[in-house]
């Protein structure tokens, strides 16, 4: 598995999203742990969450799972959306900097470490600046408290503009063979060198019905979600897919598709997907 550098690590290029893990008691928890322990087993060195997952349950499921973490592996999580019993949605983005420090401390406790190696942003709140929102988290680097900063779904003028008040690590966009809506977001963050981590890479459901994917993972005798990893990979050096399962079977074919290699007609056959 080729490897990039992220946050002080050497993170391979196919991550694990969380974000599905059940994080209630008795036998789906067991069997959550067990999954995120086999994780770790098959090489995987990045793992995201997020506070918004289960309202910290699954950053308290991945201590109680891989505390003390293994050398080499990174656990990144987010921060900026706040729980809201008041609201429509149940919850409202928050970039405010009593919130922002609170949720960092709450992460640091539930993943019971000193330092969140790689802190990314949920999301802008379009209520207060981003130099404000991204100069909190600044300060909090500056602290000890946070390694790297990182941001999700944002465009590339916001991306531009928290640059401008610190560097930024990596970015976490919805993206996928079938939907490159921040295809530009993309392109900047591969010409400045920062970590690409697409949420949502696969087009569940959608993938193996696209005559063209289903057509090349016939070629090849791999799986729809094996090719689209495939593409991913190729697309370009700073992409480090996350895909998310409570499987292991499925855990495994994702896994494998990092030694998944496209022909150069293959890959322009998906490229032209969109």
């Amino acid at each position: 598995m080729t490897t990039l550098d992220l946050a002080g690590y050497r993170v391979g290029r196919l991550g694990f999203g969380a974000m599905r893990l059940p994080t209630e008691s008795g036998d789906p928890r067991k069997a959550s742990i067990a999954l995120l322990r086999k994780v770790v087993e098959l090489g995987v060195t990045l793992i995201d969450t997020a506070h918004l997952y289960g309202w910290g349950a699954n950053e308290e499921l991945i201590a109680e799972a891989l505390h003390p973490y293994p050398a080499g592996v990174l656990v990144t999580t987010k921060t900026g959306v706040e729980q809201r019993a008041d609201h429509p949605q149940g919850a409202v983005y928050n970039g405010g900097e009593r919130f922002l420090r609170t949720q960092v401390d709450d992460a640091l406790r539930r993943l019971r470490v000193e330092r969140v190696d790689l802190l990314q942003l949920h999301r802008i709140d379009p209520e207060i600046p981003v130099p404000e929102q991204v100069g909190t988290l600044r300060d909090l680097r500056d602290e000890g408290k946070i390694g790297h900063i990182g941001l999700s779904e944002v465009d590339a003028e916001q991306l531009a503009e928290a640059r401008a008040t610190v560097e930024i690590a990596s970015v976490q966009n919805r993206y996928n063979v079938l939907d490159r809506e921040h295809e530009p977001v993309l392109d900047a963050c591969e010409k400045a060198g920062i970590a690409f981590l697409p949420w949502r890479p696969v087009a569940a459901g959608t993938s193996g019905t696209t005559a063209a994917i289903a057509d090349v993972a016939a070629e090849l005798g791999a799986t729809p979600t094996q090719v689209t990893l495939a593409w991913l990979l190729r697309r370009s050096p700073v992409m480090v897919p996350i895909p998310g399962t409570a499987s292991i079977a499925h855990l495994e074919e994702n896994v494998a598709a990092a030694g998944l290699e496209l022909t150069d007609e293959q890959y322009r056959r998906l490229d032209g997907l969109a």
